[in-house]
């Protein structure tokens, strides 16, 4: 059992708190049974799992206090496991783009929801959250391990684009055949670089002298169920080769 707070798991399991040791590492950590076996049963390989004494969940046990330490959460966590980062070679429709959403909470809630509807890639432009920051894997559910994920630019993904925006775009049927849609931050929206790449712009029909705008996940499970509906998302075809991400890489 481990019981000293020098253990140099736990140190590393401290690191990954920060996105520069994530990627330094090329490693991420989750928090929570639930997420062990959302990981376990996408195929997914931990470099190893800690459990607290006594819980019977196998892997390695910690002193529990030790555990709850090292734990973001602050009802602390009976397990955390440590991850490979796993990243696709290239974009697949129907995908979706998202370009300077900073907040991982929002990053996490759309990757969950690209792989509850859609059959794509979700790819992260510039100004994007790390999708492999506790936040983000908490509020991805478990999606985190299953959704394609992807860093790159607008041009490598496949047309036609489709923008959503908050005002002056048509109504969400021009969201039926994108192969993907984009999404930007909610203060600031898509760039005009982003919108010029883009071959049509939707905007979400709202209630007249309500809320002038949606969350950008909310937004975004709108948008993919519009794209879902169109046949755009019915199964995983072509899948994109997955590999891990190394230091040395």
């Amino acid at each position: 059992m481990i019981a000293s707070p020098q253990n140099e798991k736990l140190k590393l399991v401290r690191k990954l708190r920060d996105r520069k040791h994530r990627e330094r590492e090329a490693l991420f950590a989750s928090e929570g049974e639930d997420l062990v076996e959302a990981g376990l049963a996408a195929g997914a390989e931990p470099r190893f799992v800690l459990t607290a004494a006594g819980s019977g969940l196998g892997g390695e046990e910690v002193d529990p206090e030790l555990l709850a330490d090292v734990s973001t959460l602050g009802s602390g966590t009976r397990a955390i496991a440590v991850w490979p980062l796993r990243w696709a070679d290239r974009a697949a429709a129907p995908c979706v783009y998202l370009h300077g959403v900073g907040d991982p909470g929002n990053v996490g809630a759309i990757v969950r929801t690209a792989d509850a509807l859609l059959s794509g890639s979700v790819v992260l432009g510039p100004g994007c959250a790390d999708p492999h920051s506790p936040k983000a894997v908490r509020a991805s559910m478990g999606s985190i391990f299953s959704q394609r994920l992807l860093r790159a630019d607008l041009a490598e993904t496949p047309a036609p684009r489709v923008a959503l925006v908050a005002h002056g775009g048509s109504g969400l049927e021009a969201l039926d055949g994108a192969a993907t849609l984009c999404l930007g931050a909610e203060r600031e929206g898509l760039p005009a670089e982003v919108l010029a790449g883009c071959e049509a712009e939707a905007t979400i029909p709202l209630r007249e002298g309500a809320a002038e705008s949606l969350n950008v996940a909310a937004a975004a499970a709108i948008a993919c169920a519009r794209i879902a509906s169109a046949g755009g998302g019915a199964e995983r075809i072509s899948s994109p080769a997955m590999h891990e991400s190394r230091p040395d890489a």
